[in-house]
């Protein structure tokens, strides 16, 4: 038998590609011998670079740029197995994660560290790019990555504003003359679960800024910026970002990249599957494995299990649910799309043992669920 095993990470508890061996374990233990491909999936967030790189046996690059506040960071592209294709995720330079909850402040957070990513790719010679935008920490619109590209924001009088998004409503001129000109010669795929506008009350200031750390009077006066600088866009590109689906991602940044870049958003999932050849391995697969921490009828809009799911079904494949947790009320609408629908916890595993002992668990639980499918379905022996 052939198994491919694609969780996402189970938050709070283990990664994609962790979770991804216990189910390789648990699988072995039912039936030794058996095939099993390991393909630890996420869904455009965090995590997709790593779980790519691991999927395509690609290789990471490290490279110090500046943090959502200015200072040196660490950060790292990946390089997907083909050695042509470059993964960036926004999380990496610009996350929220680098900042502590008293450094939060999405009016000077800039975006610059992820540009600065983008061109150390260049100079490297990728011309293909996939970009994550989860996890910012910034609300700049994506000046910052424009910016480190050679993109010039200047005031009425000439002078270039500082990163981020505070001077905003001073925006005068968008001077691209030097901005790099092999981006034209690229492809980049945004991977982006968000379909939020730029601006107004389902926008990237009032629906993300307050986990950012603004307080509701900077929420209103960053949309008011965001939507000046929309305006200059407008004016300069003929490209209205206001309403657009998708412009809000990571604090508007969506919005840079559909503006100024050869640029495709496609649902972050299907990005995934795509670059790590997922369609290729389930058509000659027996049974999928997928997972996450927890189910219910969130993972039905276009989370990895969902994803995977969907593409299991495209080729008339089994796919097999296995999460932290799964929601009681979710239960007969996740089996809608899914073979069978389990989890770790319950019985005698508490909620509490099955994320301190994740590996152990999900391991033994797999096993269990594999022995059982393959008692009831003596045919796929």
């Amino acid at each position: 038998m052939k198994i491919i095993v694609a969780p996402d990470s189970f938050k709070g508890s283990i990664s994609a590609e962790q979770a991804a061996r216990a189910m390789a374990e648990g699988i072995q233990a039912a039936a030794p011998g058996s095939e099993i491909i390991e393909l630890p999936s996420a869904d455009g967030g965090e995590g997709t670079m790593v779980n790519l790189v691991a999927a395509t046996n690609g290789r990471m690059v490290a490279h110090q740029v500046s943090g959502p506040l200015g200072k040196p960071v660490a950060a790292s592209y990946g390089v997907l197995g083909n050695g042509e294709t470059c993964v960036i995720e926004i999380a990496e330079a610009s996350g929220l994660t680098l900042l502590s909850q008293t450094e939060r402040n999405p009016e000077r957070a800039s975006t610059e560290g992820t540009g600065e990513l983008i061109r150390h790719a260049l100079d490297a010679g990728f011309r293909e790019f996939i970009i994550g935008l989860g996890g910012s920490a910034t609300n700049d619109g994506g000046t910052g990555i424009l910016r480190a590209l050679g993109m010039r924001f200047l005031n009425a009088l000439g002078e270039e504003l500082p990163p981020g998004a505070e001077a905003l409503n001073e925006l005068h001129t968008i001077d691209a003359g030097s901005f790099d000109p092999r981006i034209q010669a690229c492809r980049f795929v945004i991977a982006s679960d968000v379909d939020n506008p730029l601006i107004g009350l389902n926008g990237a200031s009032h629906i993300f800024g307050p986990q950012k750390g603004a307080t509701d009077s900077m929420v209103e006066a960053l949309d008011r910026k965001l939507s000046h600088y929309a305006d200059i866009v407008e004016e300069q590109t003929g490209i209205s970002l206001h309403d657009y689906p998708g412009a809000g991602a990571a604090g508007g940044a969506g919005g840079a990249f559909l503006a100024f870049f050869p640029a495709v958003m496609q649902r972050g999932i299907d990005v995934v599957l795509e670059a790590s050849g997922f369609s290729q391995s389930v058509a000659s697969s027996d049974v999928i494995f997928t997972g996450e921490g927890k189910s219910d009828r969130q993972t039905l809009s276009g989370k990895t299990a969902f994803g995977i799911a969907q593409m299991a079904a495209v080729h008339g494949k089994p796919a097999i649910l296995l999460s932290g947790m799964i929601d009681p009320e979710s239960r007969g609408d996740l089996l809608r799309f899914f073979e069978e629908v389990h989890s770790v916890s319950g019985g005698e595993i508490t909620e509490k043992q099955s994320m301190d002992d994740a590996y152990t668990h999900l391991c033994r639980r797999t096993a269990e669920i594999f022995k059982a499918y393959l008692d009831s379905h003596p045919q796929s022996n």
